[in-house]
């Protein structure tokens, strides 16, 4: 294999993470004896879908919506921290603590936050939660977009938003190591379980390669136990498009409830 370019860029913050996560590409590199090519010049979906990709990581949503068919799976992690474990991972549900209403029934015609409508995390996961609640094909009074779960977190602090779904590894990062992120916010519920996100190359991996390429990932974090902790990642477990159709299972329930957009 020639040049390949990496990055990690579902989980850039806190800055120990992005660090983290710098660190883990570049033993992962030196394992399989390559260089890493510069993909700055690439937005997110032109790096997941560049032909010189070795590793990147997606949103399991759209890779089922969006690059069925045009990426392989390389695998996906088994994050070990609050509120992840074993491969899977979820969205807290999540308002300020002076916020007077309890259960998720109690948010009926609340203002919503989610990150984009094409999130797993901060959409999918809300709206199979809040299909058998809405009515009429409505839930909030008003729904907006932050473009970031951190934004998302930000309205809720500043009173902008009532109610937000946030990827529960992302929650326990900033918990750990930005803790002022999340201070005065409390968990209303949780979402249904979800695979964590998935570590993708191009289709012209052979099984030969996803082999090499997930082993080199976890002998990089055994090379590297400080960045195993700082990640909160145990391994890289074997993983495919079938793991993820769970999500399209949620989106089909939602819609079955007359509830197919959130809003």
């Amino acid at each position: 294999m020639s040049d390949r370019y990496a990055e990690l860029l579902m989980y850039v913050a806190p800055e120990p993470v992005q660090q983290a996560n710098q660190l883990w590409l570049a033993r992962i590199f030196e394992r399989l004896n390559l260089r890493r090519g510069n993909a700055d010049h690439l937005d997110l979906h032109g790096l997941w879908l560049a032909p010189q990709l070795l590793v990147t990581q997606t949103c399991g949503y759209p890779l089922m919506t969006q690059l069925r068919g045009q990426v392989r799976v390389i695998g996906r992690p088994r994050y070990e921290l609050a509120h992840s474990s074993g491969g899977e991972h979820c969205s807290l549900l999540l308002t300020r603590d002076d916020n007077p209403r309890i259960a998720l029934a109690d948010f009926y015609n609340s203002r919503g936050v989610i990150n984009g409508h094409d999130s797993n995390s901060g959409m999918n996961l809300l709206r199979e939660r809040l299909a058998p609640l809405q009515r009429d094909g409505r839930f909030f009074a008003g729904l907006g977009i932050s473009g970031a779960h951190r934004e998302s977190l930000r309205w809720l602090r500043e009173n902008r938003a009532d109610l937000a779904a946030i990827d529960s590894v992302t929650f326990d990062y900033l918990a750990r190591f930005a803790p002022q992120e999340v201070a005065g916010l409390r968990v209303v519920t949780h979402s249904a379980p979800s695979p964590t996100l998935p570590y993708i190359g191009p289709p012209s991996l052979s099984d030969e390669h996803v082999l090499q390429i997930r082993e080199a990932m976890n002998l990089a974090l055994q090379d590297l136990p400080h960045i195993a902790e700082t990640l909160g990642l145990r391994d890289v477990l074997p993983a495919s498009e079938d793991d993820y159709h769970v999500l399209l299972d949620y989106q089909q329930q939602a819609a079955d409830l007359g509830y197919s957009t959130l809003q």
